[in-house]
């Protein structure tokens, strides 16, 4: 015996499906030049963890000295300004003890004057440690690029005692969140200038042994993201303690607070927007930050240690696996409300967990994919499931559709218990049956009976449909039918006759066509009709099951239907259905008549039409 082919598991095909899919959009980000919609996500999210963080205490030894609007305003300069004005601020600095000056100018231009370009260079040189920018541009040739190296003048080579570069990386958002650890130009290695101001500060060795993913310092492995030294930033903008260049050129600032510069690291730059120095960061992209300070942060970062690590790759992808595997566990519940809460409590415990661990430790794990992967991997197969019920409803409605009105369908879909529908009621039966169809049926082929028969039926249902009623069952060319169940309906008779005279037109309409197609038409039908009390509904075995009537009165029906042939007579009615038709429909008394089954008389009455229709409408025997 051979094996059933197993069902289609469409849910398993989904929830694979979303894996790989996110699985396959998580390995693209790695890629370089690519970002996915996903890491925007990503970006985004890490902002909000760094929000709500909320800014820390900045450190002590870390002041800005501010170019800003109120000092070019109090000085009346235009840029560049005079190199003999910032020596000045650089002697004012090492009067106040300043430990490390950083120059977050360029100097690759000489100043209009030479005298104050050697200023500025003395005065960098008394200082304890002096670091300068340089920037490394690549240039478009053809199909190559020129790399080029922007430095200070030959007039602060020994003032400096280091120099490096000053690249911030921008995402694809705009926002900056964190800026380039080295640069290779013609074989020499230039970090960041916030490492070369963090090594003179703390009195350590230059980096080493820097990776795509690494870089060693002061005892540490860095960790970096495609060379890019994630910043650790304080706060938003103006979070470090910031002197006005005016006022600490003009000694202002030393006067105030002797103790300002002491011992500390001074960053001299541009806080101004005229300069085009300033950025979007995590916490705020409508105020921007100086490049100053981001740096400003970054050096903060490095001396303190407290780097922010992203978790890797290989986590992320199995995160995204992990969730998979729970989404599988928690979509085999069968209760929706405990799936919605167990569904919550996963993405809530590990969207806390997360924020958490980068309180805590610093640790970025990856949010959105894992997220994606719980959310989907439950609503996808839930929509599954539903998708699947309602495609079975309509099965099930397309199949009892057959036999009852599609308004019954929805009735009985909608029905909770099964058992409900199997009741006594008080219904209109409906026999018919066409005369004389076995004597034709033995004249035709049989595929000239089919041709006859399905249309016939075909028409008939439509039209009990129509009325509200429900097709029991075909018998050959026999027709049962009933009135007011499942839908219950008080004028249950009348529908019964409305439904049995519209019949009787179909059936012509039907004779008209066969005569076209040159179809016998020497047809007739006979209807029998009683109203009473019966049993309705599901009737059968596991295998096959049906909706159908059973009772005394169900009886009577089909043997009103059998004198149709003895009084000749199209539709012929019980005296319980007479009774409830006789203020709509003309009737006429046939004869009291103990039909089989029945003990005493029944009156039985010939169906004549609606009442007030014309002669042409109304119902005539067969026999004229």
């Amino acid at each position: 015996m051979e094996n059933e082919p197993k069902p289609f598991n469409l849910r398993l095909v989904l929830l694979l499906g979303t894996v790989v899919a996110l699985l396959l959009i998580q390995i693209a980000a790695l890629l370089p030049n690519i970002t996915t919609p996903v890491e925007r996500i990503e970006y985004s999210t890490r902002d909000v963890l760094m929000r709500l963080r909320g800014a820390q205490e900045p450190s002590d030894n870390i002041v800005i000295v501010e170019i800003d609007d109120f000092s070019f305003n109090w000085t009346g300069y235009q840029w560049p300004w005079p190199r003999s004005y910032f020596a000045e601020i650089a002697n004012q600095v090492n009067q106040g003890g300043g430990k490390v000056i950083g120059v977050d100018i360029f100097l690759s231009e000489p100043d209009e004057d030479p005298a104050n370009d050697l200023a500025f260079a003395k005065a960098l040189e008394n200082a304890p440690a002096a670091v300068g920018v340089v920037q490394i541009f690549e240039s478009p040739v053809d199909t190559f690029s020129i790399s080029t190296l922007l430095q200070a003048q030959p007039a602060y080579k020994n003032a400096l005692d280091a120099n490096g570069i000053t690249a911030f990386t921008r995402d694809e958002d705009a926002i900056v969140r964190s800026v380039q650890a080295y640069d290779i130009y013609k074989d020499k290695i230039y970090y960041h200038w916030a490492f070369e101001v963090a090594r003179l500060y703390l009195d350590v060795e230059p980096p080493t042994q820097p990776t795509d993913t690494s870089i060693q310092f002061n005892g540490q492995a860095v960790p970096l993201r495609g060379k890019q030294v994630l910043v650790n930033f304080a706060g938003p903008s103006q979070t470090y303690t910031t002197y006005r260049a005016a006022d600490v050129h003009d000694g202002i600032t030393l006067e105030e607070n002797p103790d300002a510069f002491r011992g500390k690291i001074v960053l001299i730059g541009a806080t101004t927007v005229t300069l085009q120095d300033m950025y979007p960061t995590p916490f705020s992209t409508q105020i921007p930050t100086a490049g100053v300070e981001i740096v400003a942060s970054t050096i903060d970062t490095l001396i303190t240690g407290q780097y922010l690590t992203e978790a890797p790759p290989w986590v992320a992808l199995a995160m995204t696996i992990a969730a998979a595997l729970v989404a599988t566990f928690i979509s085999r519940s069968n209760r929706p409300t405990m799936t919605i809460v167990l569904l919550i409590l996963v993405m809530g415990g590990y969207a806390i967990g997360g924020i958490i661990l980068f309180l805590r430790q610093r640790y970025i794990l990856p949010f959105v994919v894992p997220q994606v992967m719980l959310f989907l991997g439950i609503v996808l197969p839930t929509l599954e499931q539903a998708v699947s019920q309602e495609l079975e409803k309509r099965r099930v409605r397309n199949l009892f559709s057959r036999f009852i009105s599609p308004e019954m369908v929805d009735q009985m879909m909608s029905t909770q218990d099964l058992n409900s529908l199997n009741k006594r009621s008080d219904i209109s039966i409906i026999f018919s049956d066409i005369r004389g169809f076995t004597t034709l049926s033995e004249k035709l082929a049989p595929e000239d009976v089919v041709a006859l028969l399905n249309p016939y039926l075909e028409a008939m249902s439509k039209v009990i449909y129509k009325h509200g009623g429900t097709v029991d069952k075909y018998e050959g060319d026999a027709i049962i039918a009933f009135f007011g169940e499942p839908v219950p309906f008080k004028d249950h008779a009348i529908r019964a006759l409305r439904a049995s005279l519209d019949m009787r037109i179909a059936l012509e309409e039907l004779k008209q066509q066969w005569e076209k197609d040159g179809r016998p038409t020497q047809i007739e039908m006979g209807i029998g009709i009683n109203s009473g009390d019966v049993f309705v509904g599901l009737l059968g075995s596991a295998q096959r099951i049906n909706y159908t009537v059973i009772g005394d009165n169900a009886n009577l029906a089909s043997r009103l239907q059998d004198l149709t042939k003895t009084y000749a007579w199209p539709i012929l009615i019980s005296e319980s259905t007479y009774q409830q038709i006789k203020d709509e429909f003309d009737t006429e008394f046939a004869d009291a008549v103990t039909v089989k089954g029945k003990t005493k008389p029944v009156n039985v009455y010939k169906v004549i039409g609606r009442k007030g229709a014309p002669k042409s409408e109304q119902l005539q025997s067969w026999q004229k």
